[in-house]
């Protein structure tokens, strides 16, 4: 237990991650809750990518990242699922979601079709994803709503106790946003994983997160979202011309405007 009584799922300590001689994090320590929604946020070139990829393991870093939870029915390291902003794809391929699940999930060839095992496993994670009806549909076809709700599925699919999520919603517009948000808060409180969001939407980070880390190379602040939040933060993060606006009095969504947009 930590001294506020919350487990951690994930501990970060002094983490930096140098590129071509180039500092792009320096010192980083954060921790991420147990069941919990934790946002990163920062301006671009913040090392926001970069910090969910030293989790995975894809960039080399000095420091510690330490992963603090047993899984529940043994002990072991946690499963992280991973949802990138984007997926570049080759839209004519012949290629059903099925298949695409079945490309991580079997060791046979996708040509000589997905095993039963792959079949299920798909079928299930889809429908926990509310998007079962696409198992069949040619992945090009797929509007990006749709194509990330396949990514969020694929993630769900090895049943993660920490889901990473860059920008999860760009390119969706802001009513698919809002329905995918508003989905993911739901599965996310039924499977207590905990959930590491990138996210520049304010609106999203304000109506979804728990936790908030404010990141621009350095931690910049931590905390609870409605204490992190603040005109001072934002403006320490984004700069003085930062500000935050509001959709309508009715949603009471706070969007950030960072400067020169």
């Amino acid at each position: 237990m930590t001294e506020e009584g919350h487990l951690h799922t994930l501990s970060i300590r002094n983490l930096t991650v140098r590129k071509g001689g180039v500092e792009i994090l320096s010192g980083v320590d954060a921790d991420i809750r147990c069941g919990e929604v934790t946002a990163l946020v920062g301006p671009n070139g913040a090392g926001k990518t970069t910090l969910l990829q030293a989790i995975l393991g894809q960039v080399p870093y000095t420091g510690q990242i330490r992963f603090c939870r047993a899984r529940e029915h043994g002990q072991g390291e946690p499963r992280i699922g991973y949802v990138p902003q984007r997926l570049s794809l080759d839209r004519d391929a012949p290629l059903t979601v099925l298949d695409f699940f079945a490309l991580s999930a079997q060791r046979r060839p996708v040509f000589l079709g997905p095993s039963r095992k792959a079949r299920e496993a798909a079928r299930k994670s889809l429908e926990q994803a509310g998007v079962g009806h696409l198992l069949r549909r040619p992945l090009g076809r797929l509007s990006g709503g749709e194509l990330q709700r396949v990514l969020f599925a694929l993630a769900l699919r090895d049943e993660p106790d920490i889901l990473l999520l860059d920008e999860p919603v760009s390119g969706v517009d802001v009513a698919g946003e809002e329905l995918f948000c508003d989905f993911l808060s739901q599965v996310q409180r039924n499977s207590l994983f905990s959930l590491l969001l990138v996210s520049h939407d304010l609106s999203v980070v304000t109506r979804h997160a728990d936790q908030v880390i404010c990141l621009n190379r350095r931690i910049v602040c931590q905390g609870a979202t409605t204490e992190v939040l603040t005109p001072e933060n934002l403006a320490a993060m984004y700069g003085s011309d930062a500000h935050l606006f509001r959709h309508t009095p009715a949603d009471g969504h706070g969007h950030l405007h960072e400067p020169g947009e």
